[in-house]
């Protein structure tokens, strides 16, 4: 039903809407595959960069507006923007999910419904085809074949919990825009006799608890809402930031910009998670009277609100995705914007509202400390980090020539 309501869109509205429409289409493409398959934050976010890149490589060697990412592309200015940036999506997602060609086809086909048929649609195709296998061809290997092999803190004999961690390789994935992974990584988490470690401890012991009785129902709200996380919290915002820019190849840009500054994010962030290996509120709480610090009272039963997260606790990521989410549209954009709605799975019924995207940031962080998943100092760290990144990119990436 969704595909037909686009497609009828498309052949009602003018052809610079339908140009935007084909960017969502293949970005709800990826969309649909990473939910089918349950794709870990990072491992969609490296998609989307693919696909974001691929498309923006496409277009702007037709439009040759701004530097290229990687790639020595020249098109011919009649050739069809809707047909390339819809090949290179296609492609991308092609290559990556194999499984999915037939449906992919058949996708590929509805979007060229909307384009005249001819040497420019045919101009396209190839263009996009080209962008998406030489994008491919210089970012792979990159790190995301490894094989997990964390090896859990245990002694000979002594049972420990066999769940299987979570990204303990992304912070071997090749960066976008950082040198190397660990080019933005923090200093150390602070001792458990520092103030900081006392106070932040304290907050979230009381805060983050599943019975919390300091907690609000609106902050329960709040932290419920954030239990989604990966790049369809951003995606709906990214759209509507971008909603009053009709060009085609700006449009673009920003996704493909937002895009590689994510997927470093979770880079950087999961590299220094390892790093540090540092323990999660539960095991901190239950355990703190093996830390000397007798202003860090233990409580033996203590359960956070939701489900802890299968990796180490510093810096938290869902801060920093989305510190560089907004780092990147906030340099494109501004802070202030219309009014930004966002609704999320995991808390049916409630909306998010939004008009700075500062204010976005500290829902995200406040939430993951609300839901007893994250200590204070590890979301200021991850937006400081997360602010960089945004930076390092909007400096560096797709320059206007």
């Amino acid at each position: 039903m969704k595909q037909r309501v686009l497609a009828a869109a498309v052949l009602a509205l003018a052809a610079m809407t339908a140009r935007a429409d084909v960017i969502d289409d293949w970005t709800d493409a990826t969309d649909a595959i990473a939910t089918d398959q349950r794709l870990p934050p990072p491992l969609y976010a490296r998609v989307l960069a693919l696909l974001h890149v691929s498309m923006f490589e496409a277009v702007n060697a037709i439009d040759r507006r701004y530097a290229s990412y990687a790639l020595d592309l020249v098109a011919d200015r009649k050739t069809s923007r809707e047909a390339a940036i819809a090949a290179a999506g296609h492609d991308v997602l092609a290559a990556e999910f194999p499984d999915q060609v037939r449906a992919l086809d058949a996708r590929l086909a509805k979007s060229l419904e909307a384009v005249e048929a001819g040497p420019a649609r045919d101009r396209g195709l190839l263009l996009g085809r080209r962008a998406a296998a030489d994008l491919r061809a210089r970012r792979l290997p990159d790190g995301s074949e490894l094989s997990e092999t964390y090896r859990p803190v245990t002694a000979p004999g002594v049972y420990v919990p066999t769940a299987s961690v979570a990204g303990s390789t992304v912070g071997q994935f090749k960066p976008w825009v950082m040198a190397s992974a660990s080019e933005f990584r923090p200093a150390p988490p602070p001792a458990s006799s520092s103030e900081t470690w006392t106070r932040d401890f304290n907050e979230i012991r009381l805060a983050g608890a599943v019975a919390s009785t300091v907690r609000t129902p609106n902050q329960t709200d709040v932290a419920r809402f954030w239990f989604l996380t990966g790049p369809r919290c951003w995606i709906p915002l990214v759209r509507q930031a971008l909603a009053s820019t009709p060009d085609l190849t700006d449009r673009l840009r920003a996704h493909a910009l937002v895009s590689m500054a994510a997927a470093d994010a979770f880079i950087a962030v999961f590299d220094a998670k390892y790093a540090y290996n540092l323990w999660r509120p539960v095991t901190a709480i239950r355990n703190a009277d093996r830390t000397g610090n007798s202003a860090t009272p233990r409580e033996a039963a203590w359960l956070p609100l939701g489900e802890t997260p299968m990796h180490p606790e510093y810096p938290c990521a869902h801060c920093i995705s989305a510190a560089a989410v907004a780092g990147v549209l906030r340099g494109l954009r501004g802070d202030q914007l219309p009014e930004l709605a966002l609704t999320s799975a995991t808390a049916p019924g409630v909306t998010r509202r939004f008009t700075r995207l500062t204010d976005y940031e500290d829902e995200v962080s406040n939430a993951r400390v609300w839901a007893g998943f994250h200590y204070r100092f590890s979301t200021e760290v991850a937006r400081d980090m997360g602010h960089r990144i945004a930076e390092r990119t909007l400096a560096t990436q797709l320059r206007r020539r």
